[in-house]
């Protein structure tokens, strides 16, 4: 498990942006786009690069397991998800979901000790830059450049290219009449039924958003790998989350 230096350290690299978010700026975007742009960020919020999250919830490992954790993600850099889960409710798995310095890795270990699973290498990089991909959710300032091609599905679905690291995917959002996020969906690098690596369907329901430093994101929420549906979270997600604490720079 990565210490709390080393998600200080991502956090404090994190490039400064001093430009602010200005909704004059987007009016050539279509109105589906604009609705969720206005709606995600304040006027003059200053647009951050990085976000840090600290979270709770459970992920199923098998069963469902509680965990808490906490992470950063600093866009074009990398992120560093950090958890401890409680096997049975009551066995601690300490470790991390990395990619620093271009290179992904995943590293658990029971009671800090015992390795449970321990990857790294390019499918894993990959896998791991899909998940910041779907996560630019989480700094919807990334996709307030006035710059990027958009393409309206219909009045209440969007979708944008996300180029991150070397690795592109088309990200859609499902929003509300008022522009606020209700679903997301994108093609992620992985093998979640443990045979080849390739693009797989990934996707989530968000089910509460909040209000931090002039930004409105989903503080509840539940993904996983094909179509999650929010009339059945238990069989068709595998991590449930809700986040106590968001900060940005």
């Amino acid at each position: 498990m990565p210490k709390k230096s080393a998600l200080n350290h991502l956090w404090e690299s994190a490039t400064s942006n001093s430009q602010v978010f200005d909704p004059h700026r987007l009016t050539h975007l279509p109105d589906p786009v604009q609705r969720y742009l206005n709606h995600s960020i304040a006027p003059g919020t200053p647009l951050a690069t990085a976000v840090r999250l600290r979270m709770h919830g459970q992920i199923k490992l098998n069963t469902w397991t509680p965990f808490q954790a906490e992470q950063v993600i600093a866009w074009d850099q990398g992120m560093i998800w950090s958890a401890t889960a409680w096997m049975k409710g009551i066995l601690p798995i300490f470790g991390a979901d990395s990619l620093v310095n271009g290179g992904g890795r995943l590293a658990w270990k029971l009671l800090g000790l015992i390795p449970v699973m321990t990857a790294d290498g390019e499918d894993i990089t990959r896998s791991i830059i899909g998940r910041m991909q779907g996560e630019s959710i989480w700094l919807p300032s990334v996709l307030a450049n006035g710059d990027r091609p958009w393409t309206v599905l219909n009045d209440r679905e969007i979708e944008t290219p996300i180029h991150l690291l070397g690795e592109t995917t088309r990200l859609r959002l499902q929003l509300s009449p008022q522009g606020q996020l209700a679903q997301m969906r994108f093609q992620r690098w992985g093998n979640p039924d443990d045979t080849t690596y390739g693009d797989r369907l990934f996707s989530g329901v968000m089910e509460a958003e909040t209000e931090v430093s002039g930004y409105r994101v989903p503080s509840q929420f539940s993904v996983g790998w094909g179509q999650v549906e929010s009339d059945n979270l238990d069989e068709t997600a595998f991590f449930q989350a809700t986040l106590d604490r968001i900060t940005y720079r």
